[in-house]
């Protein structure tokens, strides 16, 4: 069943927190992705059609406290190694803040390439191996987090296309971690050529796509969709990422 054909399902219930600001921060400090315009407009579009008041920023300032104490949720645009441009006290604060009960939500390639910070490193599990041209994949949800809001209406499973990413190792089983979805390797080519003639190994049945983190006091939500807005804007891709900003906030 593909995500297009899952009718929406509406969450009547009442929240304990409200999400109501984000920051959506999109400097990378490698490899620019050529989308990064576009999904930047995509997140502005999404707030106000959530109702969600999102900030874009590219600029590192904004990580002081009394800045960062605006918002509830950080999303990590596709920032390959997020962390390179921040200094020591930006760093502090941000740690500060989300031990705070704050929420980060990494998107895409902000698990890419972030080698520069140790503790941003331990929070996302893994790094950048390799990746996809962009096709078509079958996703499977988690047996353990079919109840989880951002998958919750496609499982069991679904398909979506995307330039989907392989990691240095799987986060399956690390501490706080819960896999929410892994893609199926034999319904696509996890790796291209380009780094297929340079050795590197799919990743196998253990390919996580999306993943939680509750540690410190916050909480952390990966999800490797958002190469482009085309997957974003679509019935999953809203859903996905609108329950992993409410997760993220404490929405439950």
């Amino acid at each position: 069943m593909s995500a297009e054909s899952i009718v929406k399902q509406e969450d009547n219930s009442k929240p304990a927190r409200r999400l109501d600001d984000v920051l959506v921060y999109s400097k990378p400090s490698w490899y620019v992705h050529p989308t990064l315009t576009a999904t930047n407009h995509w997140f502005l579009h999404f707030g106000w059609d959530t109702g969600i008041n999102i900030d874009q920023t590219d600029d590192p300032e904004k990580f002081n406290l009394d800045d960062l104490m605006r918002y509830q949720v950080l999303v990590l645009n596709s920032t390959t190694n997020f962390g390179q441009d921040l200094n020591a006290q930006q760093k502090e604060d941000l740690v500060t803040w989300f031990r705070q009960g704050h929420g980060i939500v990494s998107v895409h390639a902000a698990a890419v390439h972030h080698g520069a910070w140790d503790w941003y490193a331990d929070l996302v599990g893994c790094d950048f191996a390799a990746d996809s041209v962009r096709t078509r994949a079958r996703v499977v949800i988690d047996p353990a987090a079919v109840n989880h809001p951002a998958v919750q209406p496609f499982a069991p499973e679904f398909w979506i296309t995307e330039e989907w990413l392989c990691y240095d190792r799987a986060v399956t089983g690390q501490p706080g971690v819960k896999v929410l979805m892994r893609l199926d390797e034999s319904t696509f080519e996890a790796v291209r050529e380009k780094f297929q003639v340079m050795g590197v190994q799919p990743m196998g049945k253990d390919h996580p796509a999306a993943w939680t983190r509750e540690t410190q006091g916050g909480r952390f939500f990966y999800t490797a969709i958002g190469h482009d807005s085309r997957v974003l804007n679509s019935e999953f891709g809203r859903h996905h990422l609108l329950a992993a900003l409410r997760w993220a906030a404490g929405e439950e």
